[in-house]
């Protein structure tokens, strides 16, 4: 008798990866070493979940990694959050660090060299004035950009070309590296090319380098602000709960709770874990889920959900689920898989990117064999400078960050807005979309209840209504009562204090929260009763006719009517 049982799935953090090409090495190197039966490389968080059969080792799959080009490290769950966050901040002070560096060398550069083409009086002052220090000057600035915050274009892309395995890194420091070797052979020894070709590029060598830096600094905050919605997801979760144990109370980090563990809520607190009430009865606030602005009656039996904040009453309840299996971890980990899901796009624009890089590379080599065989003469040095000019231009690798940066930012500010995306190709099927069906509470209202009219009997004033009315309710929490007295505070109206009234059968309890039921009161002289709908003053039948607000004026015989 076999048993069966499902793979194990480990989180891999991957470090270097840049288009949609990498994402593709990456996944054939973890899904070639033995073992894994699942690889599945998310750009957008920069993580790959791989699932085994039989033994764990993952000592091979990282080595598998290293040996692509790319770093990688087990993530560890208890501190993935802190380390991700300062890994990001710190990549992106790098980024604007190199790309300022970067384009205050190559600016001026770049404003000689074209304003020279746009002006001809420009370019004859700087011949007449610099001559040849012009280039030299251009050749230092270009140097500290292609060796300073360009390096790290070279440092990935050439061994990734050594490996048979180029890739965008690989087009940059091709493009800008040709595009600055011949400007070097230009300036210092122009006799080695054609008459009539000793130019330099060194601006278009700065520039490359300079817009590349910009692309990876905006895809970094782009990464950052989307890592960003998906933490204020997780913020919604308590930090710390109020365990039951043994009669006494403590309080422990959410990470120690285990289904089965009491734990008591008091008002205005978060809900810690997914449960079942055992004692005690409240409002809880579940906007968070079902976008409800009003809070909902719980009572014991009734099931709560991490995340959501008790409004009133105290209440102890039963956990059952904890840690990832609760209702709030599951949908974080929905928007996580739809920030790097594939959409049916991304299939097209991953076949063009792995192939892109290698076709440009053959492109320039059949244009230098071509100048080379039919090309005047020198045909090699000819054969050289265009060759270079293909390199060039095409340089930019924007088709392969495009898709995964769009999914990615889209279901990032969609999650900050409120709007989930179960799968990502929900995304691309938002384009066929004729017609838009809305829950409106929270959606196209905002979601909690408020006083818009006020009708009075006669002998009445709105403003006299809504100051009694406040009076009776001002001490409730519920979300109608809130609601009344907020409408009578934007009218900076007096609300009197109630005191304690006589009444034929005994004193008048003070107003107060009595869950839903009604409330009496005798403000400054006046008797007031105010009852909810669906419920009535003790000993009396509900009457569809009898309206939810009565006032009287005081009584001669000095006792309410």
């Amino acid at each position: 008798m076999s048993s069966t049982s499902s793979p194990a799935t480990f989180d891999i953090a991957i470090e270097g990866m840049t288009c949609a090409s990498c994402v593709r090495r990456v996944e054939k190197a973890i899904a070639a070493t033995p073992g894994v039966v699942q690889a599945a490389v998310n750009l957008a968080t920069e993580r790959a979940q791989v699932a085994f059969e039989g033994p764990v080792n993952l000592p091979p799959v990282l080595a598998a990694i290293a040996k692509a080009g790319y770093g990688a490290h087990v993530i560890e769950e208890d501190h993935a959050e802190d380390l991700e966050r300062t890994a990001r901040k710190a990549e992106i002070a790098t980024l604007r660090r190199d790309l300022v560096l970067a384009a205050l060398l190559t600016i001026p550069v770049f404003l000689v060299e074209m304003g020279g083409h746009l002006i001809p009086a420009l370019h004859h002052s700087i011949q007449m004035n610099l001559g040849q220090w012009n280039w030299y000057a251009q050749f230092v600035l270009i140097s500290l950009v292609l060796f300073g915050p360009g390096l790290r274009f070279f440092v990935k892309g050439i061994p990734a070309l050594l490996r048979g395995a180029p890739d965008m890194n690989a087009l940059v420091s091709l493009g800008a590296g040709a595009a600055w070797l011949f400007s070097v052979v230009a300036t210092f020894l122009p006799s080695a090319l054609p008459e009539g070709t000793a130019y330099v590029y060194f601006e278009a060598a700065g520039v490359i380098v300079t817009l590349i830096l910009l692309g990876r600094y905006l895809e970094a905050r782009a990464k950052g602000e989307t890592s960003e919605a998906i933490r204020k997801l997780a913020g919604l979760q308590a930090k710390t709960a109020l365990r039951l144990r043994d009669g006494s109370e403590t309080e422990v980090p959410i990470a120690e709770l285990q289904p089965g563990d009491i734990v008591r809520v008091r008002p205005g607190e978060k809900i810690a874990v997914d449960g079942e009430i055992v004692e005690g009865s409240s409002f809880v606030d579940e906007s968070m889920i079902s976008g409800e602005a009003i809070p909902v009656t719980k009572g014991i039996g009734a099931e709560v959900i991490g995340g959501t904040i008790n409004k009133t009453g105290s209440f102890s309840f039963r956990a059952t689920k904890v840690g990832s299996q609760t209702l709030l971890a599951q949908i974080i980990r929905m928007v996580e898989a739809a920030q790097g899901a594939k959409l049916p796009i991304q299939a097209l624009v991953d076949k063009v990117t792995a192939w892109f890089v290698p076709a440009v590379i053959a492109i320039a080599t059949l244009t230098f064999i071509a100048w080379l065989l039919l090309g005047p003469s020198p045909a090699l040095t000819f054969a050289l400078v265009n060759a270079v000019a293909v390199l060039i231009i095409a340089c930019p690798c924007a088709m392969g960050l495009a898709t995964p940066t769009s999914i990615m930012v889209a279901t990032g500010r969609a999650a900050e807005l409120g709007v989930l995306f179960r799968r990502g190709d929900a995304l691309q099927s938002l384009r066929d979309i004729e017609i838009v069906a809305f829950d409106k509470t929270g959606t196209l209202t905002q979601g909690e209840p408020a006083v818009t009219d006020i009708e009075t009997a006669p002998g009445f004033s709105e403003n006299e209504v809504l100051a009694l009315l406040a009076s009776v309710e001002a001490r409730s929490e519920h979300p109608l009562a809130t609601a009344i007295v907020k409408a009578a505070r934007e009218r900076s109206l007096d609300i009197p204090r109630p005191p304690l009234s006589r009444r034929s059968r005994g004193a008048a309890p003070p107003p107060s929260s009595m869950a839903g039921r009604s409330r009496s009161a005798r403000p400054a002289g006046w008797w007031s009763r105010a009852s909810m709908p669906g419920f009535s003053l003790p000993g009396r039948k509900p009457s569809a006719n009898r309206p939810k607000h009565h006032f009287s004026p005081p009584s001669t015989a000095g006792s309410p009517r």
